[in-house]
């Protein structure tokens, strides 16, 4: 009975576990090849809301970047990988792209949570939160 059950988690967890993953995949394999000036925007984007990331060169920032992306890759498409584990990396992660997306001026409308144009290239990443929170609550529920 437990191993059926522990398939049927497996296999719930497929699509969301893929599908982020192979986004988390292809976001860090192209930041390991980011021009001086991609590497400058991104750094300086998130300095702005996280100041301490602005303090490491620019290219340094894009590869721990990249290799904290291609880390949550990893343990979203490692079926080895404990869902709780894979859903707690996917959950800090977000909380990060939200921080930025709340803190960030111009990316919410004026008194509101909705994005503005500029805002929903964030704004979407809620979605890791919900995936993430998932993955916690299914590792929690199998092993109690």
């Amino acid at each position: 009975m437990a191993f059926g059950w522990a398939r049927s988690s497996a296999a719930r967890q497929l699509p969301l576990r893929l599908t982020s993953g192979a986004f988390f995949l292809n976001s860090g394999l192209s930041k390991l090849g980011a021009d001086e000036a991609t590497a400058e925007r991104l750094q300086q984007f998130a300095a702005m809301t996280y100041p301490f990331l602005g303090r490491h060169d620019s290219h340094k920032f894009v590869r721990l970047l990249a290799a904290g992306e291609l880390a949550i890759a990893t343990t979203l498409l490692l079926p080895v990988v404990p869902a709780a584990v894979a859903g707690v990396a996917l959950t800090a992660f977000s909380v990060g792209t939200l921080g930025l997306y709340l803190r960030t001026p111009g990316m919410r409308q004026e008194g509101s949570l909705r994005p503005t144009e500029q805002g929903i290239a964030l704004a979407k990443d809620v979605w890791m939160l919900g995936i993430g929170v998932s993955l916690i609550a299914e590792g929690v529920y199998e092993h109690p």
